[in-house]
């Protein structure tokens, strides 16, 4: 049986799993965790490696075990409940992250945050930096993605330099976070328009609560990306509340100030292009996993909040 201790092995910005499950049971047997299916011919159990899992998303029909939360917790595991898909069911139904409760975190990270979170003016440059950060990984990944180049998707098409650089200037010219959010609005507006040509989806439109496949397929991928943020930020001792982008008031606001530094680049190209593919949310959900290994995207959250927090207060 393997021994609690040694179940945090495998860093967590270097591990490759996130599970989504609906109807089934996670419970602990034999020193494992594992999920029980039943179908109408017999009951079967399958293994989670959780020493190389980051989330796991609980959907429609699942319940959980106290033992099982136990190994969980042990192994650093973040867990959340959510509705089918990986989504939310409706908009006022969000995921519950349920982080294990270990108090043995880095504090030098919390500690580097805080030094500028409270100045209204250091807080503006960091999310400048979060911004800028965004645009670059983006420019990074679609200049050398030969996948996302088949299917027309090139960082230096004259559509896309023009939306990053209008962007690039708004978010220099910015005097406040409300005029920042603009700037960042205005940038994906642009990218979905980008995006819905390349496929030839004729008149998109952003919407959470959406039936299409295009929006079903954002949300989806965004919330894989939401589960990468809060373990980052779980590793690194550093609360959800703290927010430099996305308002002081929603508790959980930091965790979409990181996810949002790899889902212009990562998902919605991917939402797009599974839509027009017409592909089922296994194959899209296997798609954004399979991108965010190949990307790096664990480990690039991981430097940039441990980056931002070691030079914030010097800003």
């Amino acid at each position: 049986m393997e021994q609690l201790t040694d179940l945090k092995a495998i860093l967590h910005s270097k591990r490759a799993n996130i599970f989504y499950l609906e109807k089934c049971r996670v419970m602990q047997k034999d020193g494992r965790v594992v999920f029980l299916t039943t179908d109408s011919i017999k009951k079967q159990y399958w293994n989670i490696p959780i020493a190389n899992t980051t989330v796991i998303l609980l959907g429609n029909g699942t319940s959980l075990t106290q033992a099982a939360v136990r190994m969980l917790a042990s192994a650093g595991v973040l867990v959340g409940f959510c509705g089918g898909g990986g989504t939310p069911l409706l908009a006022g139904t969000a995921v519950e992250w349920m982080t294990p409760q270990s108090e043995y975190r880095p504090t030098e990270y919390v500690q580097g945050w805080l030094s500028f979170w409270f100045d209204e003016e250091k807080r503006l440059l960091v999310a400048r930096d979060f911004q800028e950060i965004r645009m670059e990984f983006l420019e990074t990944v679609w200049m050398k993605d030969r996948e996302l180049q088949k299917e027309g998707f090139y960082g230096d098409d004259m559509e896309i330099e023009s939306a990053l650089t209008t962007c690039r200037q708004r978010t220099a010219d910015a005097s406040c976070v409300e005029k920042l959010l603009l700037a960042e609005a205005a940038l994906t507006k642009a990218l979905y328009k980008y995006a819905a040509n390349r496929v030839k989806i004729k008149e998109f439109v952003r919407d959470h609560n959406g039936a299409d496949t295009a929006n079903a397929f954002l949300n989806h991928g965004n919330y894989l990306a939401y589960g990468l943020a809060a373990t980052v930020l779980w590793v690194l001792g550093i609360p959800h509340g703290f927010a430099v982008m996305h308002g002081k008031t929603r508790r959980g606001a930091l965790v979409f100030d990181v996810a949002d530094l790899i889902k212009d680049a990562l998902v919605l190209p991917l939402a797009f292009i599974c839509a027009r593919q017409e592909m089922d949310e296994q194959g899209f959900r296997q798609q954004c996993l399979e991108n965010f290994t190949r990307h790096k995207a664990l480990n690039f959250m991981f430097e940039t909040v441990k980056e931002i927090s070691a030079k914030g207060g010097r800003q």
